[in-house]
């Protein structure tokens, strides 16, 4: 999910379902989840996958080696170039599958722990920051932005006086998410990919808009609602935001693969080359870009893995404070399709397992890599998924692809086999 914008279709109606698309899954951030979601507006219904049919060469029960490598191929053959997929029950009780290759042209094999940019999964890390700092007493999540960015946010209807921590953190301050210029064609990729943007330079833009809807009375992916908290967590820390995080959560969970490039636009090495596919059909290689914060992270899925059973085993957070941010609000309608049964807490997705039950992610998208990613409840299972190409060509492809994905995870956290002739 390219967590830059997710704005749902509403939001831009003068633009076609494709550019759209292309528009959205840049920045989940927020591009990817506007993608999809414009996708799944425009296709009606949802597309089946058909998964290949591999021989299982594995006997023990549950969701195996095989079944991973069988899911794993089926997102491959939609034609994203590599996948790697990780499913952590445990230390050192990891299965690990690769399908497709590092580079298009070549025979490189996909990295089996290999870097890739995270997008809006970023915003996990963030929120789970701003808990700590409220269980420490720093900070309130019924704080109004104003208590601590006095006058940052206002005009055009905007007022930091009536929106919490709270639903900053829940997408439900009605922040407008103003379009980053992004990539709907490889020539925009090329002409902008070095762009940076500071938090303030964000919120900024955003002002220029109405707001989508009175303070919490709807749901709206906003990226620009983390830029705020990003210079909230400084406020009240007086560091660095990102140095919170490095200090509260990579390093305390040994996340030494996980890093803000900052504006380094490449990626450290082993890693397989992000590729977008624009509405045109055109491939192109976009490895090389900036990403705005939160949503530059990159990591790996053992990483990505650690966090969430760390966090969902209580290792980030006191249960009370847990807790609060597992407090679901249903998100919009045309994100319900995407993701059915759907909520969101602060900074946490909830999904529903078709075992029975729900799971926690947060997924993100940019530059090309889609990430998907779930926990169970209590952090016993995680499972990530990182797909080093965003079919931005069609709106069934992006569907195809979010779906053979969630099937992923979904499979792997039910921990059932045999899921390789259904969808």
């Amino acid at each position: 999910m390219r967590l830059t914008t997710p704005t749902p279709a509403p939001h831009h109606p003068h633009t076609s379902p494709p550019d759209r698309t292309s528009r959205q899954r840049r920045r989940i951030g927020k591009r990817w989840l506007t993608a999809v979601v414009a996708a799944l507006v425009t296709a009606g219904a949802a597309a089946v996958i058909q998964l290949p049919a591999d021989a299982r060469e594995s006997t023990a029960p549950g969701y195996g080696q095989d079944d991973l490598r069988r899911d794993t191929d089926a997102i491959r053959a939609l034609g994203v170039t590599g996948v790697q997929a990780r499913v952590t029950t445990g230390p050192g009780r990891d299965l690990v599958a690769t399908s497709g290759v590092a580079e298009a042209g070549t025979d490189r094999p996909v990295p089996r722990n290999g870097y890739f940019r995270t997008a809006s999964t970023g915003k996990a890390f963030v929120a789970a920051v701003v808990l700590q700092l409220v269980d420490e007493g720093k900070l309130a999540l019924d704080d109004t932005v104003d208590r601590w960015l006095p006058g940052l946010v206002d005009g055009n209807g905007n007022d930091g006086r009536r929106i919490t921590i709270r639903q900053l953190l829940q997408h439900t301050s009605g922040i407008h998410d103003d379009d980053l210029p992004g990539y709907t064609t490889a020539q925009e990729y090329h002409e902008r990919r070095y762009d940076t943007y500071t938090s303030r330079q964000i919120v900024a833009r955003a002002m220029k808009h109405r707001p989508d809807f009175p303070p919490g009375t709807g749901w709206s992916y906003s990226n620009t609602g983390y830029a705020l908290l990003d210079m909230v967590i400084e406020k009240a820390t007086d560091r660095p935001w990102h140095q919170e995080v490095e200090d509260r959560v990579l390093k305390p969970l040994g996340m030494d693969r996980t890093y803000l490039p900052g504006s380094t636009p490449t990626l450290r090495r082993p890693h397989a080359n992000g590729y977008q596919v624009f509405p045109s059909g055109q491939r192109v290689d976009v490895t090389a870009l900036v990403l705005p914060d939160p949503g530059g992270y990159v990591s790996t899925t053992a990483d990505v893995n650690r966090f969430f059973r760390a966090l969902l085993g209580g290792e980030l957070l006191p249960q009370a404070r847990l807790a609060e941010m597992q407090d679901t609000v249903r998100v919009d309608e045309e994100t319900q399709v995407l993701w059915p049964g759907g909520r969101y807490g602060l900074g946490l997705v909830n999904r529903p397992l078709s075992c029975g039950g729900s799971y926690w992610s947060h997924e993100g998208g940019d530059g090309g890599y889609i990430t998907l990613n779930g926990a169970t409840d209590d952090g016993s299972r995680a499972v990530t998924v990182s797909m080093s190409t965003a079919l931005g060509d069609s709106p069934d492809n992006a569907l195809r692809q979010e779906k053979a994905a969630s099937d992923l995870v979904d499979h792997a956290l039910c921990d059932t086999p045999g899921h390789g002739q259904d969808s």
